[in-house]
């Protein structure tokens, strides 16, 4: 057994442990989903509020509390399923809360930019919250009308995986460059996303017309 398939295997066990306790403890998953959102409120006011000389350490802190988050996030569905409360409504009420917590986190680093008078980045935060939503409004809307779209690289995980990395290494300048990646990748995610959706509705279209 290598390294890395103990650790998933230990990893896995681990969260297995917490999601049997939260099934005992006859919690809600809209309710763990809601907690979620509340932790990435705070990771928020840790972006917006740092100052030197102590920015680093609170980007530390931050990044530190988004995966606190995401334990959260990856729980909840776990717990529904061992307890059986899948719902239709639960998966939607997951799915908005998802996007005020990327919200929130963004906002919060618009605030933290904003005070240091550092307008550029203000618009590229901007810009990089605006994308996001994008991406999951493309697919939203893309399979309203074809079934299904998840096509594309720059997905919630991955872009939360930017968002932590920058956190943590702020130390070393590493923020700036992943708001170029979340920028440019959600871009790139979006416009596949409608490429995507044209080519299916206009092969649906053909076959519609064949028959």
């Amino acid at each position: 057994m290598t390294w890395t398939s103990a650790f998933g295997r230990g990893s896995g066990w681990l969260l297995q442990k917490i999601v049997n306790g939260l099934a005992l403890s006859r919690i809600s998953p809209n309710t763990l989903t809601f907690i979620g959102l509340l932790i990435n409120v705070v990771a928020a006011f840790f972006f917006g509020f740092a100052r030197a000389p102590h920015a680093d350490r609170m980007f530390l802190y931050a990044g530190l509390i988004i995966i606190g988050a995401g334990v959260f996030d990856m729980v909840d569905g776990r717990v529904a399923r061992q307890t059986n409360q899948v719902s239709v409504f639960g998966a939607f009420f997951d799915s908005v809360m998802d996007r005020y917590s990327d919200v929130a986190i963004f906002f919060g680093l618009l605030v933290y930019y904003a005070r240091g008078n550092r307008l550029f980045y203000v618009g590229l935060v901007a810009f990089v919250m605006t994308a996001s939503l994008m991406v999951s409004y493309t697919r939203a809307r893309a399979e309203a009308l074809i079934g299904t779209c998840k096509v594309g690289f720059m997905e919630r995980p991955e872009r939360i995986v930017c968002v932590i990395l920058g956190a943590l290494f702020n130390r070393w300048g590493m923020m700036a460059p992943a708001l170029w990646v979340l920028a440019f990748f959600s871009t790139i995610t979006v416009i596949h996303r409608i490429r995507y959706t044209y080519v299916e509705t206009e092969r649906q279209k053909t076959l519609a017309a064949a028959q």
